[in-house]
């Protein structure tokens, strides 16, 4: 390959010494075609140094341009790429790789040292704490791979592989020395070492960048702010990192946001994430997950789609072995304010916590809870959120909030708020409620579930709530099979009709989910682009692996054998009945908070509208 660098002309450098410029040996240092001695000032070379073209100017600041060139730098072992400004380096840059079209100004030290991993490779402890380590962090972390690495990290034979399969895509991608892609503008940070950063990154005001990847593109590059304090992490495309934050052993993926001063290690983050204030340990953020608050502690926990209210903390360590205890706070699941869950525990989907819940809470089976605890009592109100004003918000911001670029969603994320996996959630709830007011009787004031009191008005809501979502559900799936496939046809396929999982924000079949598993042990599924292929293949067939497990479901509700047009038609009257019950209930949700004398009359008058406009959609 012939090089398009030549030797310096003997002009050139008398201009480059004359200019304060000074070289260990000018023979190794070369230049393209378009070079002009004239815009390098006051530079030290050292090593081997090839720079590229000046011919171009550099956008600086918004309407405010300099000509490119270099000015006030050492450099050792360094390219610089065509039209860049680099200027005011105060120490040096050393063995870098610098693309087109940058801009580099009032920069401490840029440097990439011996056994530099750039945040690949590591692995950190995510949930346990004290454990060996269960994450493997790598450039094309997806949340699925994350939580397969997370859920069956116990199991020697998967982890060999899976860490097989990352050490080689690590191989194949790792860069032999920091890099710096096209378009990146770096200003006023002290230190960047042992870094990639990707194209059109920005990267203003950081503290320290070591051990770190920024991946970006043309319409999505990561932004690195004031104070920031990153080590051992990888940061995704369309993500910003601002205002003193400091990640250590972290893993942000595409789209999030963590600003104000967040503190983070050992803990991973995946699609839309917000982070800002509080703090996170060992701690796995599924997609769009959030946390807003200065006191706010994520430990040691499982989230997604979840909403940490202020001063939320998760107590992992109130044991002599340590923080080895964790919980998983299924999708949608809030912490109100001062909220504490003592671990291990486990929420069920789209649940509120409220208090300080011990007696390590399992509702799984009781989805849409409300968890309150006044003093000593824990008390349960099953099925409560699935009515209320914060639910229909919910789950119809979260796809208006997907900011992830569509080249770089490396997360699937599936928004079905009824799902095999929360419908099924809900059938085994309603069936608990039912066998314990058969237990009981209806003349008794409470029931007791594992610790936790339900009052009786409580568990007939319970019921009611849980009725009127299962019946939402089985419309709006005939309605979409009879739209896919033109009639209600059986399911294509049986995959599907056992049990669900819900893996990071993909929803699917838990026996397509041991298939994965169960052929990446035996090596059918030998690398990591072929575990994302294969998820992205399963979640493709979401709709019919739903179908499969949906009719089953109806079938079984109905009491039927098949569904025929008679029985499809007793299931749509049933799912408009429901539906206009639901948003009853929401609308007596929205007045009662109207009531409270906080929200204002245009607010309120503005939500019902929409509700009024939900009739619309019976009969899509």
């Amino acid at each position: 390959m012939i090089s398009r660098y030549r030797a310096l002309t003997e002009s050139e450098i008398d201009v480059l010494e004359a200019n304060g410029c000074r070289a260990e040996a000018w023979a190794t240092v070369t230049v393209a075609e378009g070079f002009d001695a004239r815009r390098v000032l006051r530079t030290d070379f050292y090593g081997t140094v090839e720079i590229g073209a000046m011919t171009e100017t550099v956008e600086v600041s918004k309407g405010f341009v300099k000509h490119s060139g270099i000015v006030n730098a050492t450099l050792r072992n360094v390219r610089v790429g065509d039209n860049c400004l680099v200027e005011n380096v105060g120490n040096y840059i050393n063995n870098y790789t610098i693309g087109d079209g940058c801009h580099i100004s009032n920069v401490c030290t840029m440097e990439t040292t011996e056994g530099a991993t750039y945040g690949e490779g590591n692995v950190i402890a995510v949930l346990n704490e004290v454990g060996e380590g269960n994450v493997m962090l790598y450039g094309g972390l997806g949340s699925q791979m994350a939580a397969l690495m997370v859920k069956y990290a116990s199991g020697k034979p998967f982890r060999d592989a899976i860490r097989r399969m990352v050490h080689e895509e690590v191989r194949r991608t790792r860069c032999d020395r920091g890099t710096i892609g096209n378009r990146v503008k770096i200003v006023n940070t002290r230190e960047v070492t042992n870094t990639v950063v990707a194209d059109d990154c920005e990267i203003d005001g950081a503290a320290r960048l070591s051990d770190c990847t920024l991946q970006g593109s043309r319409m999505s590059g990561v932004y690195i702010g004031t104070g920031v304090i990153c080590e051992n992490t990888i940061i995704s495309d369309g993500s910003s990192v601002i205002n003193s934050v400091k990640l250590q052993d972290c893993f942000v993926g595409e789209a999030c946001q963590i600003a104000n001063g967040f503190t983070a290690s050992q803990s991973v983050f995946f699609a839309n994430c917000y982070m800002s204030n509080g703090e996170a340990c060992a701690a796995f953020c599924g997609p769009f997950s959030a946390s807003h608050h200065k006191s706010s502690l994520l430990i040691g926990g499982q989230f997604s789609f979840y909403n940490a209210g202020s001063a939320t903390n998760f107590s992992n360590h109130a044991y002599k072995m340590g923080p080895m205890h964790y919980g998983i706070l299924e999708r949608g699941t809030k912490t109100a304010s001062g909220a504490y869950v003592l671990m291990p525990a486990h929420i069920g989907t789209f649940s509120v916590c409220f208090g300080k819940l011990m007696y390590h809470p399992d509702t799984r089976c009781l989805p849409f809870s409300y968890l309150i605890a006044y003093g000593d009592i824990m008390y349960l109100s099953p099925g409560r959120n699935i009515t209320t004003v914060g639910l229909y918000r919910d789950i119809r911001k979260w796809p208006k909030r997907d900011m992830r670029p569509v080249e770089a969603q490396r997360s699937i994320v599936n928004f079905d708020w009824l799902s095999p996996f929360s419908v099924g959630e809900i059938m085994q709830g309603k069936q608990i409620l039912e066998r314990l007011r058969e237990a009981s009787g209806d003349k008794v004031s409470t029931y007791n579930f594992h610790e936790y009191v339900i009052n009786a008005s409580s568990l007939r809501k319970g019921i009611k709530y849980s009725d009127i979502a299962l019946r939402i559900y089985m419309g709006a799936v005939l309605k979409r099979v009879r739209k896919r496939y033109g009639a209600i046809d059986l399911p294509p396929s049986q995959v599907g009709e056992g049990e669900w999982a819900d893996l990071a924000g993909m929803l699917l079949p838990v026996s397509e989910e041991q298939r994965v598993v169960a052929q990446i042990k035996d090596g059918t599924i030998d690398s990591v682009q072929d575990v994302t292929a294969e998820f992205g293949r399963i979640h493709s067939q979401y709709r019919d692996y739903q179908w499969a497990w949906t009719y089953r479901m109806i079938c079984d509700y109905y009491h039927i054998s098949d569904i025929g047009e008679q029985e499809a038609a007793r299931i749509h009257a049933d799912y408009v009945e429901a539906r206009r019950a639901w948003i009853a209930e929401i609308r007596k949700d929205a007045v009662k908070e109207y009531e409270m004398g906080d929200v204002e009359r245009e607010v309120l008058d503005n939500f019902l509208s929409q509700l009024d406009r939900e009739k619309e959609f019976e009969e899509e």
